[in-house]
């Protein structure tokens, strides 16, 4: 009996500490966001489902609500597009009595190489990724019995389609990388018989959070990304019950990452992380993460042209931009129903790799310093010319393309321990003023992918450094170029 109690008493503090956050945002807020996320920085979003065999919307319109847009003959966008847009283009390829439904069928995923998607994430230098385990549309890509159950037909990858587990066999190819894994879940389903007829309260317990346990529990997941979760409150879809469950005893509960969204008018406000969604120029107290599509949409939109992509450049601002504000990039791909990427989504992600390897060391495990951006003289409240859904091309006008009269950003900051990185998009040639930055008797500046150091010298108001003029073979990579400067202090 005395080496049971011993042994109790060895165990009491790990059981106490496994129930340490109650049903509560207080308590739950209290939660610190992993470190891991917060030094990543850069991810991948992956919009995968029934959606990517018809893959097509009005430009400016997501790809992936196919199914409500066509349903309801009402189509929301950027460019106020005909609200029977999906339906008339849906009666014309398919026939207007062809249902939704029937898609799943087609979802074959036949040409799907996991271990080749984890290969190419790897070398785009991504350290995690957020899949899409089951869309608005309810179609799971796991063997998920509720999804079936629920539609009363095969509605998830095993039963339908494909006939695979999609998800657990990317979440095995990229668990053979360092790449971390995740997956979105939308907490609500647009036409699920319980949820349409609001039976909200079997909705919840005999449907999302069986589903959302059953990915916690099988997969094992570093991430958990909500959405879906703006018609309800926090208290209809349980969200802190579950939310304490993860915390205190799933078998995640130590690494699990999670963002805002958990009821109606919870983002930037409750969760884990922040989250925005193609939004430009935000910056929080908190962890955040923006994230967007490499064009208007996040799902596959085959209507999408050339124009419609951001350019490799652009997408490296914005990196820098989102990173010297203390947040994180998710940029979303959206593979084709035979399970292709498509070349242009695998030719950026391959582009920002290939940066990221001469640059990654002011990216990665880097905070936001004391100030996150420098601007030249002129105006800086440049906004661009039409609400809603912003570019990324937009960062062209805030770096290397102003209009007349307005500043442009010379440098993004970023900061690891007594380590300033100072991030130029335009190769500066020549004595170079890098303001705030005040140099020690250690201090040294290198270009990253140069093998040399630079001269400089202190000067009022920050340092001067002296760039020397490169050949096309000595500049170390494109669009952006990064001063490491060591031993440095804030002015």
């Amino acid at each position: 009996m005395k080496s049971l109690k011993c042994l109790l008493w060895l165990l009491l503090p790990f059981t106490t500490a496994a129930q340490q956050y109650r049903p509560t945002w207080e308590s739950l807020d209290s939660r610190p966001v992993p470190a891991w996320f917060e030094n990543a920085k850069f991810g991948i979003f992956i919009h995968w489902g029934v959606y990517s065999v018809p893959a097509w919307a009005p430009k400016g319109v997501y790809a992936e609500w196919y199914q409500y847009w066509l349903q309801s003959k009402r189509v929301g966008g950027n460019n106020n597009p005909k609200p029977t847009a999906v339906y008339d283009h849906h009666a014309k390829v398919y026939g207007a009595d062809f249902s939704y439904y029937q898609f799943a069928d087609m979802f074959k995923a036949e040409d799907f190489d996991p271990d080749a998607w984890a290969k190419l994430f790897e070398k785009s230098g991504a350290k995690y990724i957020v899949l899409t385990s089951k869309h608005h549309d309810g179609f799971a890509l796991w063997p998920s019995k509720e999804a079936s159950k629920a539609f009363s037909t095969p509605w998830n990858a095993m039963d339908a389609g494909a006939k695979r587990d999609l998800l657990g066999d990317l979440t095995a190819a990229v668990r053979k990388t360092p790449v971390k894994m995740g997956f979105y879940y939308s907490l609500y389903e647009w036409y699920n018989p319980l949820y349409k007829n609001k039976q909200y309260k079997e909705y919840v317990n005999g449907h999302m959070i069986p589903q959302l346990k059953d990915l916690v529990n099988r997969y094992e997941p570093d991430i958990i990304w909500p959405d879906g979760e703006w018609e309800q409150s926090d208290t209809l879809w349980q969200s802190r019950e579950f939310l304490t469950w993860l915390y205190n005893e799933s078998p995640v509960k130590d690494k699990i990452a999670v963002n805002d969204r958990w009821g109606k008018g919870m983002r930037q406000k409750h969760g884990g992380y922040y989250t925005t969604e193609y939004e430009v120029g935000a910056k929080f107290a908190r962890p955040w993460e923006e994230c967007r599509g490499m064009g208007f949409s996040f799902g596959y939109n085959r209507n999408e042209d050339i124009e419609d992509y951001n350019s490799a450049q652009s997408l490296i601002y914005l990196l820098l931009d989102i990173v010297s504000s203390g947040g994180n990039l998710l940029l979303d791909i959206g593979p084709d129903a035979q399970g292709k990427i498509p070349p242009i989504m695998q030719e950026r992600l391959l582009q920002i790799g290939k940066w990221l390897d001469v640059n990654g060391e002011a990216i990665y495990n880097t905070r936001a310093w004391k100030t996150h951006v420098q601007w030249s003289a002129g105006r800086q409240d440049w906004k661009p010319p039409h609400g809603g859904y912003v570019s990324g091309e937009v960062m062209l006008k805030q770096t290397v393309d102003p209009d007349p009269g307005y500043a442009r950003k010379e440098f993004f900051f970023t900061a690891k321990g007594d380590t300033v990185y100072a991030i130029a998009p335009i190769l500066p040639e020549g004595k170079l003023l890098i303001r705030d930055v005040l140099p020690t008797a250690g201090t040294k500046v290198q270009l990253l992918g140069l093998k040399q150091n630079l001269p400089f010298k202190k000067v009022n108001g920050g340092i001067e450094v002296t760039v020397p003029r490169l050949s096309v073979k000595e500049t170390p990579c494109e669009h952006a170029f990064a001063f490491k400067i060591t031993g440095a202090k804030a002015i």
